[in-house]
């Protein structure tokens, strides 16, 4: 998902949108391609919006990063299930990943929450992590045996990280509440109707949320 404004990163986002601004020198949207690329992915449907042409220049060649990339445009803030049901008119088939497009991942974690996913029953999976802890824009997770019971709890320890996968008793759930349509709320759905959901821990992400961020990911010496 790359379509979102960054409107808490302005006046920096007004001119280049997340997903091509750089943590440790790369963009963070390559950094993502490379380590899916990794995981054996063979195809993403990258879902652009705001500012796209810059996001779809960034990934040029279809398979320039080693894997198919299908661009899929979102017209408007519509927010994050409407940009993955986007994906599923334009081709995407359960189950599937999710992530955002803004975020770098400790190397090899999408990998082991794909096979931590694969090897469950569970209908979707929600990633969770310490740190960052919960927070504005991170949902708590509250956790029981495993599974997701409850999101947007603030007293867990864990909050949600934006990476999920959806088998379809999640993503026929996508779009059913009101505008703006967003991810957790497909998945609170599918919970409130008995599917499981599997919670699965990964280590550290790190993105970019204010102007000082750009400093801290690339020029941590500068940072007291």
């Amino acid at each position: 998902m790359a379509a979102g404004e960054g409107r808490r990163l302005r006046p920096v986002t007004e001119r280049w949108p997340k997903p091509v601004l750089p943590i440790d020198g790369r963009p963070v949207l390559a950094t993502l391609l490379r380590e899916l690329a990794e995981t054996d992915v063979s195809r993403v449907f990258l879902v652009s919006g705001h500012l796209a042409e810059q996001v779809e220049g960034l990934v040029g060649d279809v398979t320039a990063f080693g894997v198919e990339v299908r661009t899929v445009r979102q017209p408007g803030v519509l927010g994050s299930a409407d940009a993955v049901q986007r994906a599923v008119g334009a081709g995407a088939r359960t189950p599937f990943l999710v992530s955002a497009a803004d975020t770098v991942y400790r190397r090899g974690d999408i990998g082991r929450f794909a096979d931590a996913f694969g090897a469950s029953d569970a209908a979707g999976a929600i990633a969770v992590r310490r740190d960052p802890p919960p927070g504005l824009g991170r949902p708590g997770i509250r956790i029981v045996d495993g599974l997701v019971e409850s999101i947007d709890r603030e007293e867990s320890g864990l909050s949600g990280a934006p990476l999920w996968a959806l088998d379809e008793a999640v993503a026929s759930r996508l779009c059913l509440d009101r505008e703006p349509w967003e991810l957790e709320n497909a998945f609170r759905a599918a919970i409130a109707a008995g599917a499981t959901i599997a919670a699965i821990e990964i280590g550290k992400t790190r993105d970019l949320t204010d102007p000082l961020d750009l400093v801290k990911e690339n020029f941590p010496y500068l940072v007291p």
